[in-house]
């Protein structure tokens, strides 16, 4: 992702580099990454991934979904930043 506007298009609000925690409903189970690297607006929170971010998520939704895993918690292992 590639901030175009330094402001939040919901709000208006800054955009800052930040942290967030993603969440993904698997169906059959839960996969919660802590500490995931986003752009987040500081007024409304809103949050943005950047797509190297999002291609390393879905990595870990996958490997997941392979254990059929009821619930899988982890912190972020990414190498983008």
């Amino acid at each position: 992702m590639t901030i175009d506007q330094p402001n939040c298009p919901l709000c208006g609000g800054s955009r800052t580099q930040g942290r967030t925690t993603f969440t993904a409903e698997l169906g059959f189970g839960v996969v919660v990454v802590r500490h995931v690297p986003a752009t987040v607006c500081d007024q409304c929170g809103e949050e943005w991934l950047d797509d190297s971010v999002a291609e390393a998520l879905e990595s870990v939704i996958a490997a997941a979904r392979a254990k059929h895993a009821n619930v899988e918690v982890t912190e972020w292992r990414g190498r983008a930043a």
